[in-house]
Order: structure tokens, then C-alpha cells, then sequence
């Protein structure tokens, strides 16, 4: 086992601290660094235990993944998007704005990409213009495995002694 603090092999006892609210298993050389923590608190009444499943023997579920987020995000060029769409139809902002009932100064800056649209502007935007400015975007190439599970608080942070 390894302290959570220095990343040192802990030989011997471990010790349970409390830094900043944090519980940590550290070696006894960084025990000083917390307040040691007793036996554990009650529980109160008011929360319901978690009972986990009963699992039949000899057969293991495989681990769940996480649900992959799917979001549309609004395109890097929008302003340029919704610039040349209405350039295309041969109409001013004011007419524009006048289809789908916002100022021609708010069209104007998210041309020039001062603001960018909020969704309920961008969806009149599309629907007037014919256009769509969203694309959708998910994290299914993004991996927990990638993450470092070496690094200890020790590594992060520098202990300052009085």
C-alpha cells in the first residue's frame, strides 16, 4: 500500500487521517500532516442504506460503462454559417431580423461573432436561413484507463513547514 500523501511504500501500520475534510491512508512520517480519525460515525435515520444486488454464483455481470454523452455544440464558424446563408438569399439584417423578430443589432453581432446565440435565437436563425449551426459531439474516444493512477497528493502539493 502506498501513502496518499509522499507515494511512499508503507511498511508497518498504516494511519487514517483527516486533511480539510479529506480521509486518507497515509505512512507515519505524514500522519503529522492530519488529524487522525476514529472509528466511524453513525449513520443517521433519515438516510435508507444502499443494499446491493444479490449476485448468483458463477456468473459475474461485466463492469457498466458510463452513457455516452451526445451533445450538439454550436459549429466554429457560425458567424460566417449564418453571414453567408443570408447573403445568399439577398437579405439585409433588418429583413432578417424582421423574419424571425429579434433587433438587426443582435444580428449584426453575432455576424460579426461579438455574442453567440442563445438557442432560441440560433433555432430561429436555422429555420429562417435553412441552415444548421450545431454539430453533435460526443466523448466516446475519451477513456478512463488513460488516466495516471500513480500520482499522489504528494506530487501535487508542496508541504510549507513553520
Amino acid at each position: 500500500m502506498q501513502c496518499e500523501i509522499c507515494g511512499a511504500e508503507i511498511r508497518g501500520d498504516s494511519f487514517k487521517v483527516s486533511i480539510d475534510g479529506s480521509d486518507l491512508t497515509v505512512c507515519g512520517r505524514c500522519s503529522q500532516y492530519g488529524k487522525a480519525t476514529g472509528k466511524r460515525a453513525p449513520v443517521s435515520n433519515k438516510v435508507a442504506p444502499v443494499s446491493r444486488a444479490p449476485v448468483t454464483s458463477g456468473t459475474r455481470r461485466p463492469p457498466r460503462k458510463a452513457p455516452e454523452m451526445v451533445v450538439d455544440e454550436l459549429v466554429d464558424d457560425y458567424a460566417q454559417v449564418i453571414r453567408e446563408a443570408r447573403e445568399s438569399k439577398k437579405w439585409s439584417h433588418d429583413q432578417l431580423a424582421s423574419k424571425i423578430k429579434e433587433k438587426a443589432t443582435l444580428i449584426k453581432k453575432i455576424e460579426r461573432g461579438e455574442i453567440v446565440p442563445e438557442d432560441d435565437v440560433r433555432q430561429k436563425i436555422e429555420k429562417a436561413l435553412d441552415i444548421k449551426l450545431t454539430e453533435r459531439t460526443g466523448d466516446s474516444d475519451w477513456s478512463g484507463d488513460r488516466l495516471n493512477r500513480g500520482t499522489t497528493l504528494g506530487d501535487i502539493v508542496t508541504i510549507k513547514r513553520k
